[in-house]
């Protein structure tokens, strides 16, 4: 029997999803292993195949493809384990990278942050000056060479960057974007010099205008593309020996995958692949129900994430930015927040609780977990609480440590802010919840949403244990906690249930509208170049679905909108069309009537996205329909738990989440407990088992507004 495998390696837990496409899907949950993150993934497929009770090798083997998400790559850039790379740029330019367009000092910074000038401070450089060379040539706008390429002059620069022991070489040169010529060959120049160097060029990476973020963005997929392909490239092997017979394939920002040999070489694509695998489960799901606007929570052991979904499609960014740079890479634009299980609990030096954003992550974990850590978390707050039982996670494999969690809360919260232990933990909690809904509410609201026309999707070891407490009073209409066979391991589930997802776009700044001929050629252009890419693959794709868009921005204005374009054949009235949808997205984020025509409009970036399906059928399965609501038989029994401040410790009905069948209804205050995680059901809540085994919450009395 065939089965499709989603592996999703966090900064905390490794969580697996194995489908065999016939109903069946079996998960499962085992702590992350860094630096060898590969041996996490190997006793991840182990459980798998336990739970299917088969062996490693005959499930490998009956596997079509293995889909991939790691934080291998956004760790190293936030952490600074990165490559040591060189620069090569057009000569009078390398110094872009520096300047930094002079927005250095607020890019990805919060509004708040922006006002305090006294503190705004540049980033430190992506590499160092004596790394960042020149060489003599030159493109005009058009791409025409108006001053040939020195290679004498390249031969040079390349020997002397391989002499400073660079693990890899970023290439961008002015105007490769509009003919990459110049770069391909300093690429074939180097080659010659060290054949194995890993070398990025910005025509193939990020072939937009804009010289800053065009550098920025290939610097950065030169430092993590070695790493990445010293990680994935043994581990493919790995999985190849073993039986697999199927390609591995790696999750990128815009919610698809791509092969893991061709994966490295556009490593910078890769950097959002943990965050999108849940926003991608969250749309299959809202398929199988039926919801077109859904708001996706991720709370894992490091991070709080949440994504929108709108009118069935994920909400996507052109671009994101890391450490204060920024990144030209499509993207499900997901806003995420250092607010975990894991999360670290503090005092800070004015006597405030602080919640993250540093993490126990995997080692030593929370203090809870009995492996060295002293330092409170969320994780311990919830145990202090009653919402987690000692007999802990990974049904029982994991037992919790009560003592040592209310000694870390002790030393560290409740003494210094002369609480107890449970008004400590329960502070810790209620602040989890609120720094979670105020970054829902910015996430929705600034977008141009309102979050009432929603539904929230909560997920992650710890969402279904706060997703009632942070969507209170966001005004959602409804709550569902997806349960069934993959419970916390979801954004693997998404990660198993995503097709081949390849972008291609090229810059030609022009005013708008302009002529349909010229559409007709720049997506030509883009098609061809998608489905050299999609050859490229080596996959048998189940079908191909292409989508165009476009970059344009008011004249005078230093921001883009995104703006699809018809898939229909293009006439002389597509330009027009295309500019009322860009209009109508304007005044949506920005306002009605803040759109002005008469500024004009200028074109910026054109896109196409290929996504190719797999055609391995993943949708989550029915579940028992019990006899009525009554839900007493998947009563395990009681215990004291503490879920407001107001209300203090209370005993709690807690429940057996295998005992449950669909059309089961709990009124809160309620517990249920799956082997991965616990869903807590708040006083004034009802939750209901729907049809696939989710546990949906709504709030008596309808949702606040």
């Amino acid at each position: 029997m065939p089965y499709a495998l989603g592996i999703d390696v966090g900064g905390t837990f490794t969580d697996a999803v194995a489908s065999d496409g016939a109903g069946r899907i079996v998960s499962a949950k085992t702590p992350t292993t860094p630096p060898n993150r590969e041996v996490g993934v190997m006793k991840a497929i182990e459980d798998l195949a336990a739970e299917l009770g088969i062996g490693v090798g005959e499930l490998l083997a009956q596997t079509d493809y293995i889909a991939h998400g790691t934080t291998a790559s956004i760790n190293a850039l936030v952490q600074g384990e990165v490559a040591d790379v060189g620069l090569i740029a057009t000569k009078g330019h390398r110094d872009a990278i520096y300047i930094m367009n002079a927005e250095g000092r607020t890019l990805g910074r919060s509004a708040h942050e922006i006002q305090d000038t006294l503190r705004q401070r540049k980033p430190a450089p992506l590499i160092p000056k004596y790394r960042a060379l020149e060489v003599t040539e030159r493109m005009d706008y058009t791409g025409n060479v108006l001053v040939p390429l020195d290679e004498d002059e390249v031969r040079r620069v390349a020997q002397s960057l391989v002499d400073q022991g660079v693990e890899a070489i970023a290439v961008c040169l002015l105007w490769s974007f509009k003919n990459p010529a110049h770069e391909q060959r300093v690429r074939q120049l180097i080659h010659e010099i060290a054949p194995d160097l890993y070398v990025t060029l910005s025509s193939e990476v990020s072939p937009r205008i804009r010289e800053f973020s065009r550098t920025s963005t290939t610097i950065m997929n030169a430092q993590v593309g070695p790493k990445l392909r010293t990680y994935l490239l043994p581990l493919q092997k790995q999985l190849e020996e073993g039986g697999l017979r199927g390609p591995l394939l790696v999750m990128q920002s815009e919610g698809g995958t791509i092969t893991a040999d061709r994966a490295p070489e556009h490593a910078i694509t890769t950097i959002g692949s943990v965050l999108s695998g849940g926003v991608i489960g969250g749309k299959r799901l809202a398929e199988q129900l039926g919801h077109r606007n859904v708001i996706t929570t991720d709370v894992g052991g490091t991070t709080f994430l949440a994504g929108l979904i709108v009118d069935g499609e994920p909400v996507m960014a052109p671009g994101s930015i890391v450490n204060q740079f920024p990144i030209n890479a499509a993207t499900i634009r997901v806003h995420t927040i250092g607010s975990g299980g894991g999360a670290l609990a503090s005092v800070d030096a004015g006597g405030n609780l602080r919640l993250g954003p540093q993490s126990a992550e995997a080692v030593p974990g929370p203090a809870c977990y009995g492996n060295g850590g002293t330092r409170p978390t969320n994780t311990d707050a919830n145990l202090v609480l009653g919402i987690l039982s000692e007999r802990g996670l990974l049904g029982g494999r994991k037992p919790l440590r009560l003592d040592l969690a209310r000694e870390a809360i002790r030393v560290h919260v409740a003494e210094p802010l002369g609480l107890t232990v449970e008004q400590a933990a329960i502070a810790i909690h209620e602040v989890q919840n609120a720094q979670a809904g105020d970054l829902l509410r910015r996430s929705v609201v600034q977008a141009g949403y309102d979050p009432r026309d929603f539904v929230a999707y909560a997920f992650g070891g710890a969402g279904p244990a706060h997703c009632a407490g942070y969507c209170q009073d966001l005004g959602v209409r409804e709550v569902v906690v997806p349960l069934g066979p993959v419970a916390s391991a979801f954004s693997a589930y998404g990660l198993a249930a995503s097709d081949v997802s390849l972008s291609a776009e090229l810059s030609d700044p022009s005013a708008f509208p302009v002529e349909h001929t010229v559409l007709e050629s720049h997506y030509a252009r883009l098609e061809a170049d998608l489905q050299r890419a999609l050859d490229r693959q080596k996959v048998k794709f189940h079908d191909v679905v292409l989508e165009r868009e476009v970059d344009l921005r008011y004249s005078m204005q230093v921001t883009e909108l995104s703006t699809a374009v018809p898939d229909e054949t293009f006439t002389e009235s597509t330009g027009d069309e295309i500019l009322e949808r860009f209009e109508e997205q304007y005044e949506r984020i920005n306002g009605s009537g803040s759109g002005f025509r008469e500024a004009g409009v200028q074109a910026i970036t054109y896109r196409m996205r290929a996504k190719a399906g797999l055609g391995f059928p993943v949708e989550l399965p029915r579940v028992a329909q019990g006899d009525g609501e009554d839900p007493s038989q998947a009563l395990l029994g009681e215990r004291s738990v503490c879920l407001d401040s107001r209300l203090g410790f209370v005993t709690t009905p807690v429940y057996d989440y295998s005992g449950l069948r669909a059309g089961h209804v709990l009124q809160g205050p309620a517990i249920v407990e799956v082997p991965t995680t616990v869903v807590v059901v708040p006083d004034g809540v009802t939750g209901t088992v729907d049809h696939l085994g989710n546990l949906v919450l709504r709030y008596q009395g309808g949702q606040p507004s």
